[in-house]
Formats: structure tokens, C-alpha cells, sequence
């Protein structure tokens, strides 16, 4: 593993949003979704996330999960993603998102 600095570590703007809508994402290699996320003052943004094993579309509504919003806008087939959806793989292999135990106002940074 390689180390980082504090400086490297606080570029990273990993900040929390609520997930407004959730939409299929059938033209996706692996199945996913596209979700819109609402970042507060960052403004509402759209990704993919490969999730579709541990969550349904209606229980990802109004969930606040954590992102990275300031890599490059990344073109997936023919859509483009705004901020990379963060989670870690359970025991399948499968992605549990990252999200905060109790509400926080949209866009904070994690610190």
C-alpha cells in the first residue's frame, strides 16, 4: 500500500448527498444504476453505481451516501458520470455503499 500525505488526503473532496432518484441503467456492461444526487451548494449530479445486488431502486430514494465529486466527468458508453459512487464489496463480492449513521447537511466534506 502506498502512502499518502495529509495533503494528497484533503484534495480528495469525498462529500455526502441524498440520492433523490434512481434510474435503470440497462446499456451498463455490469448491471448498475444511474442515481441523482443532490450535493447541496455542489449541486445535484448524476453517476452509475454497480449496486443492483443489495439495493432497490425505492429503498436508495432519499438515502445519503458518500462520494468523490471532484475527479473528471468520465464517460460510461454513451453517459457520462458526474462524482464516483464510494462503497466497499461484501463477502459475494457485491458493492455496500458508504453512507453516514445519522443526516447531514448535503455537501459536507468528510473529515
Amino acid at each position: 500500500m502506498e502512502e499518502i500525505t495529509w495533503n494528497d488526503f484533503e484534495k480528495v473532496e469525498l462529500r455526502v448527498g441524498t440520492i433523490l432518484e434512481v434510474f435503470d441503467f440497462p446499456e451498463a456492461k455490469k448491471p448498475a444504476y444511474k442515481v441523482k444526487v443532490d450535493f447541496g451548494v455542489f449541486g445535484i449530479k448524476i453517476s452509475s453505481a454497480q449496486i443492483t445486488k443489495n439495493y432497490t431502486k425505492e429503498e436508495l430514494v432519499g438515502k445519503q451516501i458518500v462520494a468523490v465529486i471532484n475527479f473528471p466527468k468520465k464517460q460510461i458508453g454513451k453517459f457520462m458520470s458526474e462524482f464516483l459512487v464510494t462503497g466497499f464489496e461484501d463477502e459475494n463480492g457485491d458493492i455496500v455503499l458508504a453512507s453516514v449513521e445519522n443526516n447531514v447537511p448535503n455537501g459536507r466534506k468528510l473529515v
